[in-house]
């Protein structure tokens, strides 16, 4: 055998164990939450977080976070946000991104620098002054003041759709123009239409990234029996007397389930969008 050959082997086992090292990794903490959600408190204080519980059949743990936590308002407040929330973000970056590539005026491009710059600030060094401009105007505590402040925070999606109206031939806005059609139509009637790609990783992205924040859910929705999202709900189960894990990983794994259905149920939407809706560099 020559040491090509070797080295290609080589080179391929090291490839797979990384590979088969990195999913473990990731599969790892979903395990021991699986684990930890189906034990008796007598079994999670009693054994270590890899031991199997004693059955499968124990859904006390997922009642009791479903009940405490009042997760079914959580569901409802998550939803109401999600939808408001994508509606703006799609709605709001598909025409600051129309605005900003096919009409050319003086501070175009100061403006895309803005956005490049605001981007590349972390959210939490900013949230004093936003904390004073919420509370100014009256929006703390409560959902149409958090949406507001989630369609607002998302460069990103602007950026995804710049790059996606480059790829679209202007020609299509002329023919438009010469047949009658104002710029509304022709962006709601035409562009708009061509964008599904970028709006499918649009809606991956935010629509994530909205169902998982918790920070700025925890700052600005201060009433938690009323305003509680999925994010926030699983909160009623830690406290300085310790942390009930059973419970909490009983509820991650609520929490879970409605994505896991989506993604397994549009998956070949999701990576449609993902790979004809991408950034290019």
């Amino acid at each position: 055998m020559n040491v090509a050959k070797v080295k290609k082997i080589i080179w391929i086992l090291f490839k797979y164990a990384t590979l088969i090292l990195g999913a473990f990794i990731s599969v790892l903490p979903v395990v021991v939450c699986v684990i930890t959600a189906f034990k008796t408190p007598e079994e999670y204080a009693s054994t270590n977080v890899m031991t199997l519980p004693q059955s499968w059949t124990y859904f006390d743990n997922f009642i009791e976070a479903w009940q405490k936590a009042n997760m079914g308002l959580a569901f409802r407040n998550s939803i109401i946000i999600l939808f408001f929330v994508l509606i703006g973000s799609i709605l709001t970056g598909s025409m600051l991104a129309y605005i900003l590539n096919r009409f050319k005026f003086f501070g175009n491009g100061i403006i895309r620098n803005l956005f490049l710059f605001a981007s590349l600030l972390p959210g939490i060094a900013m949230q004093v002054s936003v904390y004073q401009i919420m509370y100014s105007l009256h929006l703390i505590n409560s959902l149409p003041g958090y949406i507001i402040l989630m369609c607002g925070t998302d460069v990103i999606s602007i950026y995804i759709f710049i790059q996606f109206f480059e790829n679209i031939p202007t020609s299509l806005d002329e023919s438009a123009i010469l047949d009658g059609c104002t710029y509304f139509g022709i962006f709601f009637k035409i562009l708009f239409p061509l964008l599904k790609p970028a709006v499918v990783t649009v809606m991956i992205l935010k629509g994530v990234g909205t169902y998982n924040e918790y920070y700025t859910a925890n700052l600005y929705l201060q009433d938690k029996n009323k305003y509680v999202t999925v994010a926030t709900s699983l909160f009623k189960f830690t406290g300085p007397l310790g942390n009930q894990y059973n419970y909490i990983c009983a509820g991650v794994i609520i929490t879970m389930l409605p994505a896991l259905i989506i993604f397994i149920l549009c998956q070949k939407q999701i990576y449609s969008g993902l790979t004809q809706g991408a950034v290019k560099g």
